[in-house]
C-alpha cells in the first residue's frame, strides 16, 4: 500500500511540475525537444498517469499474449530458443505495481525482413507495389507512400516481402531508431524489419516506447543491430487500459509542445522580420535622414541622433529585439554598412578631403621603384561609372577601386611546396578562416623556399590578407612581425599604411557593400575562386584619413556593445537551462 501511494504522489508531483514549467522549457533553445523526451521517459516509468487498481495486471496480460503467440500460425523469429528471463540487475528503474518488465521478443508475434530486387532488371521496378527503404521512414508516424515502387514479379523473384498494412516498420541498419506504421501494404528492403506485435499491446504505446529507446548499433562502417539483440530489448509493460491512458496523455502533452513550437517559431520569425525591416530603413538615406551625434565616448546606440524613425523604433524595442543572436549579427552588419556610408561619425570640414589623399597615394606609389602586381604591369583601371555607385557619399569622400589605393594585389605560391617538420610557417585559407591569423596548426617550409616565394609575395606586418579560394572574402590584417609565407588560396594586399588605416580597410572589406562584391566576384562551382582581377576592381568608399580613425574608434565601441549583447544572451540562456535542468532533475 505504501509503495502504491508513493507512485500516486510521484505522479501528481510530476504532473504539477510539467504544467508549471512549460514556460521554462519554452525559454530554453532546446527546451521543447527536451520536454518531449522527458514526457516519453516519464510515461515509460509509470509517472505520467495515475494507476487504477481495477486494471488487470500486466502479469495477466502476459498470459494472454502467450496464448496468442501459441495460436499464431507461422510465427517465426530468427532465434528458436526461449528468451532469457529479465534479471534484477538489468532493470534500469522500479515500475509501478501492476507493471512488468519483459523483453521485446515477449510481445512481438513475428518479424519479417526484406530485400532489394535487382536494379538491372527493369521488369522489377515501376510497378504498383510501394517499396520502402530507410529514406521513406523520414515521417512523423505513418508511412503512406514511398519513393520507389516494384512489380509483383519482383516480389515473386526476390528476397523482399509484401508487408500488410498496420505493421510497425523499423530500421535495423543505416538509420537506427527510425520507426513508422504502414497504412498501406508495402515491400521493404534489407535495412528494415516489419514487426507484428500482440493485440494485447497498444500499438501506439509500443511506437512511442520504441522512439524513446536510445538505440546504438555495432559495426565498423555501417552500424546495425542484430535481430536477436533487438528481441532482447527490455520493455516496460503496463496493464492495457493504462497503456491507452498513457497514449492519450502523451498525445495531449505533445500537442501542447506543438503549440509552443509554433508560437516560438511565429515569434522568432516576427522578431527577425521586424528587425530586418527597421534595419533596411535605417540604411536607406531616403527613408532615414539622420546625422551621427558628436558624443564621441558614447558606447550605446544613442551614438545616433534619435530623430530617425527606424532608430527610434530600435531604441524603443531594444530589450526585446536583441535577445536573439541573429538580430545582433544583423546589427553588426548594419554598423559596418553605416560606417562605409559615412553615417557613423560626424564629418569634420577641417579634414583634408579624400581627393588629396588619393594624390598622396599616387605620389607614394610612383616613388616605390619596382612595385609590381601579380602580372607585372597592370592595365589601366576602368573609371567608375555612375551606375556602379550604390549611394551618394558625404562631402570629402571619394569612390575608388581597390587597386587605386594598393601598391600590390597578388596571391601566394601557385605550387605546393615541400613541407618540413619545422621551419617558416606556410599559411592557407584554413589558417585564417576565423578572421584571425592562426599558427597553431600550420605547415612549415624551409627558409630557402620562403626566400624564393617572397620575391613575388612577401606578407609583412600591417598588410591585408584576403581569402580567395574556398571560403572567400575573409580579410585578416597581419598583426605579427615574424616571417611567414602564404598559399595561392590567399591574396596579399599591400597599401600605404601611413595614408590608409589598415583597421578601416579591414572593416571596409567586412562590410556588406564589399562582401557582396566579393561574393559576386567568386567564380567556380566546386573549389570557388575569387580572382585577383575582381579584387583589384572592387569599388570602395574612401573617407579622409582622420575620419577613418574616428570610424574605427566608433566601430570598436559599438562592436563592444554587440559583444555585451551576445554575452547577455548566453548568460540568460545559461540561467534558463539551469532552471530547466533543475526541473527535470526534480521529476
Amino acid at each position: 500500500m505504501t509503495r502504491s501511494l508513493s507512485f500516486v504522489h510521484s505522479r501528481l508531483r510530476v504532473s504539477d511540475l510539467l504544467e508549471q514549467h512549460f514556460d521554462t522549457a519554452f525559454a530554453v533553445p532546446d527546451g521543447i525537444a527536451r520536454l518531449r523526451e522527458l514526457i516519453l521517459t516519464l510515461a515509460m516509468q509509470g509517472k505520467l498517469v495515475e494507476q487504477d487498481p481495477n486494471d488487470p495486471p500486466a502479469s495477466e496480460l502476459l498470459k494472454e499474449i502467450e496464448k496468442e503467440k501459441a495460436s499464431h500460425e507461422g510465427t517465426k523469429t530468427r532465434r528458436k530458443e526461449k528468451l532469457p528471463p529479465v534479471k534484477p540487475e538489468e532493470v534500469p528503474y522500479e515500475l509501478p505495481k501492476g507493471w512488468e518488465w519483459v523483453r521485446l521478443g515477449d510481445i512481438v508475434l513475428s518479424i519479417t525482413g526484406g530485400g532489394t530486387p535487382s536494379k538491372n532488371n527493369p521488369a522489377f521496378w515501376g510497378g504498383d507495389i510501394p517499396w520502402a527503404s530507410v529514406k521513406d521512414l523520414n515521417v512523423e508516424t505513418y508511412l503512406d507512400s514511398t519513393i520507389d515502387s516494384i512489380t509483383e514479379k519482383a516480389i515473386a523473384s526476390s528476397s523482399t516481402n509484401l508487408i500488410p498494412k498496420g505493421r510497425i516498420i523499423i530500421c535495423t541498419r543505416m538509420g537506427l531508431g527510425k520507426i513508422a506504421i504502414n497504412r498501406v501494404a508495402v515491400a521493404i528492403n534489407q535495412d528494415l524489419k516489419a514487426l507484428r506485435i500482440s493485440s494485447h499491446v497498444d500499438q501506439m504505446f509500443f511506437f512511442k516506447k520504441y522512439k524513446n529507446y536510445k538505440i546504438t548499433g555495432s559495426g565498423m562502417t555501417v552500424h546495425g543491430i542484430r535481430q536477436d539483440e533487438l528481441l532482447n530489448f527490455l520493455f516496460p509493460l503496463p496493464p492495457l487500459p493504462e497503456q491507452h491512458r498513457i497514449v492519450a496523455r502523451i498525445d495531449q502533452l505533445m500537442a501542447r509542445c506543438d503549440e509552443l513550437e509554433k508560437l516560438r517559431k511565429e515569434r522568432e520569425v516576427k522578431r527577425l522580420a521586424v528587425h530586418a525591416a527597421a534595419i533596411k530603413q535605417l540604411l536607406d538615406p531616403s527613408l532615414c535622414a539622420f546625422a551621427p551625434s558628436r558624443e564621441e565616448n558614447s558606447s550605446t546606440l544613442r551614438a545616433f541622433v534619435p530623430s530617425c524613425e527606424p532608430f527610434a523604433f530600435l531604441d524603443q524595442h531594444f530589450g526585446e529585439l536583441y535577445t536573439v543572436k541573429k538580430n545582433v549579427a544583423e546589427l553588426r552588419k548594419a554598423i559596418l554598412q553605416l560606417a562605409v556610408m559615412g553615417r557613423l561619425v560626424p564629418q569634420d570640414p577641417n579634414d583634408p578631403p579624400a581627393s588629396e589623399l588619393l594624390k598622396a597615394i599616387e605620389k607614394e606609389k610612383a616613388s616605390r621603384e619596382g612595385t609590381k602586381t601579380r602580372r607585372g604591369k597592370e592595365k589601366k583601371l576602368p573609371p567608375i561609372k555612375p551606375e556602379e555607385v550604390p549611394y551618394q557619399l558625404p562631402q570629402g569622400w571619394e569612390w575608388v577601386r581597390f587597386a587605386e589605393i594598393a601598391f600590390q594585389i597578388t596571391d601566394g605560391a601557385h605550387h605546393t611546396p615541400t613541407y618540413i617538420e619545422d621551419g617558416i610557417p606556410f599559411l592557407s585559407v584554413k589558417d585564417m578562416s576565423s578572421g584571425l591569423l592562426d599558427f597553431s596548426d600550420t605547415r612549415f617550409i624551409s627558409p630557402e623556399q620562403h626566400q624564393e616565394l617572397i620575391k613575388r609575395c612577401y606578407p609583412q606586418k600591417g598588410d591585408l590578407l584576403l581569402t580567395k579560394v574556398g571560403t572567400t572574402g575573409i580579410p585578416v590584417l597581419v598583426d605579427v612581425d615574424f616571417e611567414f609565407s602564404i598559399f595561392v588560396s590567399v591574396a596579399l594586399i599591400k597599401f600605404p599604411q601611413q595614408l590608409v588605416s589598415g583597421k578601416f580597410l579591414s572593416l571596409l572589406v567586412k562590410a556588406p557593400l564589399v562582401k557582396k562584391q566579393s561574393e559576386d566576384g567568386t567564380e567556380g562551382v566546386g573549389n570557388k575562386n575569387l580572382v585577383l582581377r575582381k579584387i583589384a576592381n572592387f569599388i570602395l568608399p574612401l573617407p579622409p584619413l582622420p575620419e577613418q580613425h574616428r570610424i574605427v574608434a566608433r566601430i570598436d565601441q559599438l562592436m563592444a556593445l554587440c559583444d555585451t549583447l551576445d554575452q547577455q544572451i548566453d548568460a540568460a540562456t545559461g540561467k534558463q537551462t539551469e532552471l530547466l535542468n533543475a526541473v527535470m532533475a526534480a521529476v
